[in-house]
């Protein structure tokens, strides 16, 4: 008998959610299948990397129609996943009270990762996104700018929108509702010895909180530096993220798996859309549009069990976030764990 389960009640993990009881709407429409108890095997928790995704939001496969206002997409959301990650946090940081909200909104045993402001991977960022306050402090070229990158500010602003991040951050932990803080470094973040020290800074800013780092340089794991990558993330109890993504491109990381800390390890799938992933000026819907099949799926499933046997907690997180793709693949991932241990 399998030691993995459906947390949250016994229908089968490919049955049909039913929604009649939620605000007396009918259920999604057919296209989505899974079971309306949050997806989870054991110690592995599995949801995807936004639950208001506008083309899933268009599509009415997953919410019913009654189901129209923030706060009644995350309670319905959270009564088919055990967690998922915040990925409006990477372009504009959320407030406080928005914070405070989403532990509201969501059961005790929810969790919820969240993904670091783009200032603080060194992506480029919008500066007509800051907080007003940091905006004010900008010389004016700064605060009129497409967009900026971390250089561009000034000490005393970078450290305010570090202060702001993890407030909200610190929120989520001190309810107990923190699964991690994903700190996704770009392709240009490489390793050398300002990476490490990036790295280093991290760590540091973050010490005593559950952080995952990803990379999108595919030298970090490469033959050459890739124990050096791994360990050096196990010096700084920072846990790697595992990622399945289109293989054979420029920006392809290999698909390992492994663990760096004991109490954590993520695992994102952004799809295998060959002919879109290292294309410039490609859209993140055009980019992550690719609906797993199960024989794909289940060549994780063997590496997840082994990554749950070594780490307390395992994130399985879909970001092929295109229509009911991410949320339909999270739960065929959730049916594989359980029936294929």
């Amino acid at each position: 008998m399998s030691r993995y389960t459906l947390a949250g009640g016994s229908g089968s993990p490919i049955a049909m959610a039913d929604a009649t009881d939620w605000l007396d709407a009918p259920p999604p429409l057919p296209a989505l299948h899974g079971a309306p108890e949050p997806a989870r095997a054991a110690n592995v928790r599995i949801g995807t990397a936004s639950w208001t995704d506008r083309t899933l939001l268009d599509s009415g496969t997953f919410y019913p129609p009654a189901v129209r206002r923030p706060e009644q997409r995350l309670r319905y959301y959270a009564r088919h996943f055990s967690m998922v990650e915040v990925d409006a946090s990477y372009y504009a940081i959320p407030s406080e009270q928005m914070a405070r909200a989403w532990v509201e909104r969501t059961p005790e045993d929810f969790l919820f990762g969240i993904k670091a402001h783009a200032a603080l991977t060194l992506h480029p960022f919008e500066p007509r996104r800051l907080h007003a306050e940091i905006q004010a402090s900008l010389p004016a070229p700064a605060r009129l700018a497409r967009r900026l990158y971390a250089h561009d500010l000034p000490e005393h602003a970078l450290e305010s929108l570090w202060r702001r991040f993890l407030a909200v951050v610190e929120i989520l932990h001190a309810a107990g509702k923190l699964g991690y803080v994903l700190f996704q470094m770009p392709p240009w973040f490489r390793p050398t010895a300002d990476g490490t020290a990036y790295l280093a800074r991290i760590a540091a800013a973050t010490e005593g909180l559950p952080v995952a780092v990803e990379f999108r340089q595919p030298l970090w794991m490469a033959e050459r530096y890739r124990e050096k990558t791994l360990e050096l993330l196990r010096r700084r109890r920072l846990a790697y993220v595992c990622v399945d993504e289109p293989q054979g491109t420029r920006a392809s990381v290999p698909p390992v798996a492994d663990a760096t800390v004991d109490d954590l390890a993520v695992v994102r799938f952004h799809g295998r859309r060959h002919e879109t992933w290292a294309r410039p000026g490609v859209g993140v819907a055009e980019r992550f549009r690719y609906l797993y099949t199960r024989d794909e799926l289940g060549e994780w499933v063997p590496r997840i069990h082994a990554l749950a046997r070594r780490v307390r907690t395992v994130h399985a997180v879909m970001n092929n976030c295109y229509r009911e793709y991410g949320v339909q693949n999270a739960k065929d991932m959730a049916a594989l764990l359980v029936h294929e241990s």
